[in-house]
């Protein structure tokens, strides 16, 4: 839910402004992934989490994608761009977990789910060069960047104490790093000074 307010202020001003498109596009493909590696590994707390972080996400993405001009090439590339990788992700998933034995399926897409996660994390920082640039870190969202940083923390101390397992508790190590990261770019650069345009959403 943590996108939610980026969200509704994207169908307010009907357009997405700086924002990237990755965090959205991440979070469905990443849901996906983790919902599928719960189903194998008939774990209900990997499971049913993710089932409802995909259900958010496509929401998201319809969203942002109803409020994106055709032609924005800086989500990063194009929206047709990340249908189409998402596409094929999904897909490959799919054509793993229903094909392979469990094992060695859930090896595989755990080992894919940990990259999509740490992009997940660290797709916020696709704008990294702008709030450089422009010493404005509006482009981050706040909701978001703080909600990683506590999700990452627990599912990490879930990974590492109740379930030792290297695919949950790696990608929210580096995901709680790069928040983290983000946070402190926010707070550098909390009191950039604002400029009027409609294009530009707040925090």
């Amino acid at each position: 839910l943590a996108p939610y307010p980026t969200i509704k202020n994207i169908i307010a001003d009907r357009s997405v402004g700086s924002f990237p498109l990755l965090p959205y596009s991440s979070m469905c493909v990443n849901a996906f992934m983790w919902m599928t590696y719960g189903i194998l590994k008939k774990d209900s707390n990997i499971f049913t989490p993710n089932s409802f972080g995909l259900i958010c996400g496509l929401n998201y993405f319809y969203q942002f994608r109803k409020n994106c001009s055709p032609k924005a090439s800086n989500l990063p590339g194009t929206v047709s761009q990340h249908v189409n990788w998402s596409t094929i992700l999904i897909s490959f998933t799919l054509l793993v977990a229903s094909t392979m034995e469990t094992n060695v399926a859930s090896s595989i897409i755990g080992k894919m789910a940990v990259f999509i996660c740490i992009v997940l994390f660290a797709s916020p920082l696709a704008a990294l060069k702008t709030v450089i640039k422009t010493k404005d870190a509006s482009s981050i969202p706040l909701p978001f960047t703080l909600t990683c940083m506590l999700n990452c923390f627990l599912w990490s101390v879930y990974g590492v104490l109740e379930k030792n397992d290297f695919n949950i508790y790696f990608p929210n190590i580096m995901g709680l790093a790069s928040s983290i990261a983000q946070f402190i770019l926010i707070m550098i650069f909390r009191n950039a000074p604002k400029t009027v345009n409609k294009n530009e959403l707040p925090l």
